[in-house]
C-alpha cells in the first residue's frame, strides 16, 4: 500500500531517511516496521517564515518495496524509414528526433555550429578575446543555447505535452533523478555537454543522422510543398517533411522566410539588462541569515512588477552564476547568465527586462521584422558604448536610478569586461525608465536587492523571438508549406528548454498523423 503525505523539513533533515520515516510514521499512525521505504515525489523551498524549510510530497510504502524506476529508450532501428530533415540541434531538433525514431521516422539533423566538444574552442575565444564566430557561440552549436546557458527545466509548460516524458529522457542520458522532484529543476553548464552527446549517440545508434556545420540556405519547395534543403556548400539534400528548430537568434532564417513572402509575424518580447548581486547578499536576503548553511543550495528570487501597464520582471535567474556574452555576429552585445550545476559561483545574476509590445515600435503591425530590427538597433548601440571586443556597458544599480556615471563598476562575473556608461544612453526611454521604476520597488519587496552593490550590464535582449513563424494550430504545419513545420522557441511557440523540447515531440507526432 502506497499513501502520500505532505511534510515540512528542516534543512539538516532533508537526506535524512530515517528521520522522513519518522515523520510518516507519526503523520500516518503507522508503525515503524511497517513501512519499508519512502520517495520524495516533490521538493520545494520555503523561505516566506523566519525560519527556512523544505516542503515535501513524500510517497510512503507500507508493507510494500520500493522498485527502482526504469527509465529506458530501445525503439527499432529506423535508418531505412522515411526521412524527416530537422534544421537545429537544440532541445526541440534533438526532441523531434527522440520522438520521430518512436514513431519509425529518420530523423536527419543539419547543425549549423559545431559539435558539443569543439564548440567550447570557439566560447574560450568569446570570453578571452571577445571573438565571435557566427556559426559556433553560445546560441549556435550541438545543444542549441541551453548546453552552455544553464540547463533550467523549469516550466509551465504542462498543458501542451509531457513534460514527465521530456525530464525522464534527460535522466535516462545522465542527468540527476532529482530533477523529477524538485520545484525548479537545473542540470547545470558542466554536466550538460555529456548529457548532449549520450542524446547524439541514443539518435545516431538507432539509425538517424547528425550533421554539424552543415548551414541551411534554402527550404526548396515545389507546388506548395516541402521539397528538401539546400546547404551552404550547394548540396540539397530531398524530404517531404522538414522541422524548423533553429531557436530565436538565427535570423538568416526569418530572412529568408521574408524574402519567400512566407508568413511571419512580428511577435512582443522583452529587452533590459543583466543584474549582478553578489550570492551572499541574495542568500542573507532570502533566508534571513547571516551565513547560508550547508544544507540550502544558493538562494533565488523572482520578481515582477507593473509600471503604467507594463510589465518589468526577473528572468533566467542564475544563483552561484557567470553573465555570458551571448552575440552570434560581430558588432553587438548580447548578455545571459548560467550556473554550474554545484551553483557555486560567488554571483548571481537574473535577466530583468521590460515588456516590449508592438505599439511600441512604429510600423510593427505591417512590418513582420520590426521588432527584430528594433532589437538588433539596441545591441548595436551596446556594442558602440561599450568599445568592442565584447566590452559590455555597465552600471551600479543606484547610480543607474539616478542618472550617474558610475565612478567604478564592481567586481563582477562577465569575463570579457564591463565599461562603466549610462544605460540610459544604451536602453529606449520606455524600457530605462520602466526600469528605473521598478528597481526600487523590487527593493521594497525585497530588503537589500536595492543596491550599489549590484552592477546592470547590458543588454538582456535574446528573451524570446521578436517574430513568430505562422503554423497552422492543429497540423503545426505552415498554411503556405506543405510538409513544413515551425518548432519551438524560433518559431515563437516556446519558452525555455523543456517547453522547446515539448515543441519538438509536438512536431514530430503532427508529421505522422498526415
Amino acid at each position: 500500500m502506497q499513501k502520500v503525505i505532505e511534510l515540512a523539513v528542516i534543512p539538516e533533515n532533508i537526506f535524512d531517511e530515517n528521520h522522513l520515516i519518522e515523520q510518516a510514521s507519526k503523520k500516518l499512525s503507522v508503525s515503524i516496521q511497517r513501512i519499508k521505504a519512502v520517495k520524495v515525489n516533490k521538493r520545494s523551498i520555503d523561505a516566506r517564515g523566519r525560519k527556512v524549510v523544505f516542503r515535501i510530497q513524500l510517497i510512503v510504502y507500507i508493507d510494500e518495496e520500493l522498485s527502482a524506476p526504469v527509465f529506458g529508450f530501445n525503439p527499432e532501428n529506423v535508418s531505412g524509414a522515411r526521412p524527416v530533415l530537422i534544421i537545429g540541434s537544440g532541445p526541440a531538433g534533438l526532441f523531434a528526433a527522440l520522438q520521430c525514431i518512436e514513431e519509425g521516422l529518420k530523423p536527419i539533423i543539419f547543425e549549423r555550429g559545431k559539435d558539443v566538444k569543439n564548440r567550447r574552442r570557439d566560447l574560450a575565444a568569446l570570453n578571452k578575446m571577445g571573438i565571435v564566430n557566427g556559426e559556433s557561440n553560445y546560441c549556435f552549436g550541438e545543444g542549441g543555447a541551453g548546453t552552455y546557458s544553464d540547463g533550467k527545466l523549469y516550466t509551465r509548460s504542462n498543458k501542451r505535452g509531457d513534460v514527465q516524458k521530456v525530464l525522464e529522457l534527460f535522466v535516462y542520458h545522465g542527468a540527476s533523478p532529482d530533477i523529477l522532484i524538485d520545484a525548479r529543476p537545473h542540470i547545470g553548464t558542466n554536466k550538460l555537454p555529456h548529457i548532449i552527446e549520450d542524446i547524439r549517440n541514443t539518435i545516431i545508434s538507432a539509425g538517424g543522422e547528425i550533421h554539424f556545420e552543415k548551414k541551411v540556405v534554402d527550404i526548396e519547395t515545389q507546388f506548395g510543398e516541402v521539397r528538401g534543403l539546400k546547404f551552404e556548400s550547394g548540396e540539397t539534400v530531398l524530404a517531404d517533411s522538414v522541422i524548423v528548430a533553429t531557436g530565436h537568434s538565427a535570423r538568416d532564417i526569418y530572412e529568408l522566410f521574408y524574402r519567400k513572402n512566407w508568413m511571419l509575424e512580428a511577435k512582443p518580447f522583452a529587452l533590459g539588462v543583466r543584474i549582478e548581486h553578489p550570492q551572499k547578499l541574495i542568500d542573507k536576503v532570502q533566508y534571513h541569515c547571516d551565513v547560508r548553511g550547508e544544507y540550502l543550495p544558493p538562494a533565488y528570487y523572482s520578481l515582477v512588477e507593473q509600471i503604467d501597464e507594463r510589465g518589468v520582471f526577473s528572468f533566467c535567474m542564475c544563483p552561484g552564476g557567470v553573465i555570458a556574452p551571448c552575440a552570434t555576429s560581430e558588432g553587438e552585445i548580447v548578455v545571459n547568465g548560467w550556473s554550474p550545476s554545484k551553483r557555486n559561483n560567488p554571483f548571481a545574476n537574473s535577466g530583468t527586462v521590460v515588456q516590449v509590445n508592438l505599439s511600441d515600435i512604429a510600423n510593427s503591425m505591417s512590418n513582420s521584422l520590426a521588432l527584430l530590427e528594433f532589437q538588433q538597433s539596441i545591441e548595436r548601440k551596446a556594442f558602440i558604448l561599450g568599445g568592442g571586443n565584447q566590452i559590455a556597458p555597465a552600471q551600479r544599480m543606484i547610480d543607474f536610478v539616478e542618472g550617474k556615471v558610475s565612478t567604478n563598476l564592481p567586481v563582477n562575473s562577465y569575463k570579457p569586461g564591463t565599461r562603466s556608461v549610462d544605460l540610459n544612453d544604451v536602453l529606449p526611454h520606455f524600457i530605462g525608465n520602466s526600469l528605473k521604476q521598478a528597481l526600487p520597488r523590487f527593493g521594497k519587496k525585497m530588503k537589500g536587492y536595492f543596491t550599489n552593490e549590484a552592477i546592470l550590464v547590458g543588454v538582456e535582449s535574446r528573451t524570446s523571438s521578436p517574430i513568430r513563424i505562422v503554423r497552422d494550430s492543429k497540423s503545426l504545419q505552415h498554411p503556405q508549406v506543405k510538409g513544413l513545420y515551425p518548432c519551438a522557441e524560433g518559431a515563437g511557440y516556446a519558452g525555455g528548454i523543456v517547453s522547446a523540447a515539448i515543441d519538438g515531440i509536438n512536431c514530430a507526432k503532427a508529421i505522422t498523423k498526415l
